[in-house]
């Protein structure tokens, strides 16, 4: 109900700038209006304010139509996880001289030891294993 409040709202101003935007332009065009500061600053707001409103009325009739996507909750990650998890893979791989095959074995052979455990908890482990045992 809120949107379409707003469309109609818009519509109506849209309209009643648009006839005195027309108006105040036939005028100047016939000579019944003088050129003036006031008359440029009056077509300009006109102009702005049609502009203005053309523009928000259109982007949302635009995003009331088009649906909004749908992300599945399992695929969506927060950067900070994300960050975290690319930062200790980065760690892991240069613990490993830079072997990344190596990395991503050692991950999945922790990811079948301990199923069902966050991707930066595998990755921790497999650190803490590596540095266990270069002691």
């Amino acid at each position: 109900m809120g949107n379409q409040v707003v469309i109609i709202v818009g519509t109506f101003i849209l309209l009643l700038t648009g006839l005195l935007l027309g108006y105040v332009l036939s005028q100047l065009v016939l000579g019944f209006l003088s050129f003036n500061l006031l008359t440029l600053l009056g077509t300009f707001s006109l102009i702005l304010i049609f502009g203005t409103l053309y523009y928000v009325l259109f982007w949302q009739l635009r995003r009331e139509q088009s649906p909004a996507p749908v992300v599945p909750e399992e695929r969506f990650e927060p950067v900070n996880e994300q960050i975290a998890d690319n930062h200790l893979k980065d760690k892991l791989i240069a613990k490993l001289g830079g072997d990344v095959a190596a990395a991503e074995r050692l991950l999945e052979q922790a990811q079948q030891n301990y199923p069902g455990m966050p991707e930066n908890w595998y990755c921790e482990r497999v650190l803490d294993d590596l540095e266990r045992d270069q002691r």
